[in-house]
């Protein structure tokens, strides 16, 4: 498997919207999600929100398989202690092949070299095969949450590092 990870620039901004879109598309379909249901759900992505989000100073990395983009990754340091580990993004077709492994180990060692000493992801609840994958990655569950302008309860999960 021959890949790299780079960081994502502003130059990336319409690669990292259709990556993100299209990768969430079956999430969105499977749990009944749409723009007027969950108009922040990855599915609805555009290219402003990446932009706002990198000037609120979220890092985007991006893997390329050979030179195709096909998956990405976002990091958001929110303290001295904690990331959010964001938009982990493969598109369909490029599943199951260790793309999404290879884009969390690399945010780990991001937030490692920033020296927090978690990183937390939230996921849908129900989302139970997405739980099971981050579990062997080595996160663990948090705790569970119900927010009133989402249609489905929030799994926190948390990479604690030793």
């Amino acid at each position: 498997m021959e890949y790299r990870i780079r960081l994502g620039t502003s130059t990336d901004i319409d690669v990292l919207t259709a990556i993100i879109q299209d990768s969430f598309l079956d999430v969105a379909e499977r749990f009944g999600l749409t723009p007027q249901n969950s108009p922040t759900h990855p599915s609805n992505c555009s290219s402003e929100w990446i932009i706002r989000e990198m000037n609120r100073g979220v890092t985007y990395y991006i893997l390329e398989n050979g030179e195709q983009p096909v998956g990405c990754v976002a990091l958001e340091k929110i303290s001295d202690e904690v990331c959010y580990l964001e938009r982990l993004a493969v598109l369909p077709g490029q599943r199951r092949q260790g793309f999404g492994e290879a884009l969390v180990k690399h945010a780990l060692s991001e937030a490692r070299n920033l020296g927090v000493f978690r990183v937390q992801i939230g996921i849908i609840a129900e989302h139970r095969e997405l739980h099971d994958w981050y579990e062997k990655l080595g996160f663990e569950k948090v705790e569970e949450k119900i927010f009133p302008q989402l249609v489905f309860p929030v799994t926190f999960m948390s990479y604690y590092f030793l």
